[in-house]
């Protein structure tokens, strides 16, 4: 997951994330304070790649706040990564 502040940025970040590496776009969360938060999901390897891509793209056109990898995600937060789809 990458979280930027600006709408901006997270589109930029998402599009290169998916280019990057082999995930696929999971949800997005807007917050407070134009907080956006991007997840992808896919193999460990390509998210990590994916998500150095993102970090890298949000940093260059906007701010970057968090880039975090969750390797292998419990199965008890699974509604939390799939209850909000949009």
């Amino acid at each position: 997951m990458v979280e930027t502040r600006g709408w901006v940025a997270a589109v930029e970040s998402a599009d290169a994330m998916v280019k990057a590496a082999r995930v696929r776009f999971q949800r997005y969360d807007v917050t407070r304070d134009a907080r956006v938060t991007v997840l992808v999901r896919g193999p460990l390897a390509d998210v990590e790649a994916a998500v150095a891509a993102g970090s890298a793209a949000a940093k260059r056109v906007g701010e970057l706040l968090h880039a975090h990898v969750i390797a292998a995600p419990d199965p008890n937060l699974e509604f939390m990564l799939e209850s909000l789809r949009r």
